[in-house]
């Protein structure tokens, strides 16, 4: 009842970090905003060592792709960083604002790089992290549609050079769920799993700036 509450008064959650963004100093030079979804919200207490010099967390728990639209503008262009990490999808398949297609996630997430890119940010695109069951969605088979998105993701970087970070394979357990030893519940890192992630996280952050924007 709460989260049909807040959708309904906020859909894209654009209250979350008003105050935050209004409060930051100017972007420098290097600036990095990470986009997401509770995955990433919960990146900064799993390894708050990855969110210092000018990397700025701004994931929201439970969105999906459409809300991430909504808010990109204010928690990312407005932010003026150098580089974007977009990790977005897996609340999507759960279904967390309804019914969609992959195709419709797909759109989406590309609303998004196009957004930045005629804004000179660089693009980070990430897969999908392994699940093979959400607690609050057990209905939902989610391997083949993750395994679907994470290829278009993928290949779509290619295509559009833009840097890809996997964090699917490493916190793979074999059976494309995720490594019982680095999440607390199938579906989220605990900090063991955040320091996987962060390390190819920083790979990304230096390719990306490396390139042009």
């Amino acid at each position: 009842m709460w989260q049909d509450e807040r959708r309904l008064q906020d859909f894209g959650d654009l209250c979350r970090y008003r105050d935050a963004n209004a409060a930051l100093p100017q972007a420098s030079s290097h600036r990095v905003v990470f986009m997401g979804d509770s995955i990433t919200e919960a990146w900064g207490t799993g390894d708050p060592k990855l969110f210092t010099d000018d990397v700025i967390d701004r994931g929201v728990s439970g969105q999906t792709t459409p809300q991430m639209v909504l808010r990109f503008q204010a928690d990312v262009v407005d932010l003026k960083p150098a580089v974007v990490h977009i990790l977005a999808g897996t609340n999507d398949i759960a279904g967390n604002t309804g019914p969609t297609s992959l195709g419709a996630i797909e759109n989406n997430i590309k609303t998004m790089v196009e957004l930045a890119r005629a804004n000179h940010i660089r693009v980070i695109l990430a897969s999908l992290t392994p699940v093979a069951r959400y607690p609050w969605r057990p209905s939902v088979t989610p391997i083949e549609s993750i395994k679907a998105l994470n290829d278009w993701i993928e290949a779509y970087a290619d295509k559009e050079g833009l840097v890809y970070v996997n964090y699917f394979t490493p916190l793979d357990d074999g059976h494309r769920g995720f490594k019982a030893k680095l999440a607390i519940d199938g579906v989220h890192p605990n900090p063991a799993g955040y320091a996987v992630m962060s390390e190819l996280a920083k790979t990304a952050i230096s390719q990306a700036h490396s390139q042009t924007p």
